[in-house]
């Protein structure tokens, strides 16, 4: 996963960063988004009609390793899962391809993201740390929003509380290109479909929940018996943009059905590897390839400069 050279994006990054840090405070070992979250592992297993959209090595095998991390969103590492600011949740999922090789998913609860380019993403940031409680109306927040459609649309958007992280869909962000072993192509976007069903708590009912439910309920779950997701990839039209993560595409597109997550238990060492894995938003892997939104290389470059700095921090 290398640092990009392009001096604009790094400089973006670090914006970026600073930015969480301003709205969240400082969190040495943790990151600065979905700073709260729990790992565990288990197999992907391809589906029959996956190998025709892609040749990557993890659709071609008969079943692959991998790990995944729940989170919360906001960069507070102690954000209680009821709060409404705990949504939409993550979820990334590292397949390990050999020692040392990996590709990755990275996904959200809501379908979508509140911006097309990461400098609109740093002005909606800079919007939201000036709107505290004592801001004039229209705040700078009200203002962004006033202007910026998608953004509204994301907020506005329904985030209710799961009844467990095993009982969500995940979508995500950007679009990805497909090649399968006779070279056709394919642009789609990740949806994670929990096999349980998706079921939300009202608002009454989560507030009874306690600060930690989502993380103690999947730890109970896991404890007995796989937890299982099936992995669709939503597929483009002509003519659908493909690289922009605001705009979504209709819903009568054809969805392929690329495996099945089996999570079989939790990652030993929970807070360590936690704090050392970096996951990429990029694929890095034939057969699947990023797309042209430019969100890809930005969110790369922040996960990896924030990993960084992560892993030298002290041990959590």
């Amino acid at each position: 996963m290398p640092l990009p050279n392009d001096e604009k994006l790094l400089a973006l990054s670090n914006d970026l960063l600073k930015q969480f840090e301003t709205i969240f405070g400082e969190h040495p070992g943790f990151r600065p988004a979905h700073a709260k979250g729990t790992m565990l592992t288990g197999t992907f297993t391809p589906s029959s009609s996956a190998a025709s959209l892609s040749r990557a090595p993890h659709i071609l095998r008969s079943s692959t390793p991998i790990t995944v991390r729940f989170s919360n969103s906001t960069g507070l590492p102690l954000i209680p899962d009821n709060d409404p600011n705990a949504s939409p949740h993550g979820l990334a999922i590292r397949f390990h391809l050999a020692e040392h090789t990996h590709t990755d998913i990275i996904s959200h609860s809501t379908d979508g993201f509140p911006t097309h380019t990461g400098e609109e993403f740093l002005e909606f940031l800079r919007a939201v740390a000036a709107s505290g409680p004592s801001a004039a109306h229209p705040t700078p927040i009200e203002t962004f929003l006033g202007t910026h459609p998608a953004a509204l649309a994301f907020v506005q958007a329904a985030k209710p509380n799961p009844s467990s992280f095993a009982r969500e869909s995940y979508f995500g962000v950007s679009a990805m290109r497909f090649t399968n072993r006779e070279g056709v192509r394919r642009y789609g976007r990740y949806r994670i479909i929990p096999e349980a069903g998706n079921d939300f708590l009202d608002d009454a009912a989560a507030a009874a929940r306690s600060a930690n439910y989502l993380f103690d309920e999947i730890a109970e779950r896991v404890a007995k018996g796989p937890i299982k997701f099936r992995i669709l990839v939503q597929l483009a039209n002509a003519g659908d943009a493909t690289d922009d993560a605001t705009i979504h595409w209709p819903e009568d597109r054809t969805q392929l059905e690329l495996g099945t997550l089996s999570l079989t238990k939790p990652v030993a060492d929970n807070a360590h590897e936690q704090q050392h894995i970096i996951f990429d938003p990029i694929p890095r892997v034939d057969g699947i390839e990023p797309s042209d939104d430019p969100l890809l290389e930005l969110r790369a470059a922040v996960y990896l400069i924030s990993g960084r700095r992560r892993r030298s921090a002290p041990e959590q």
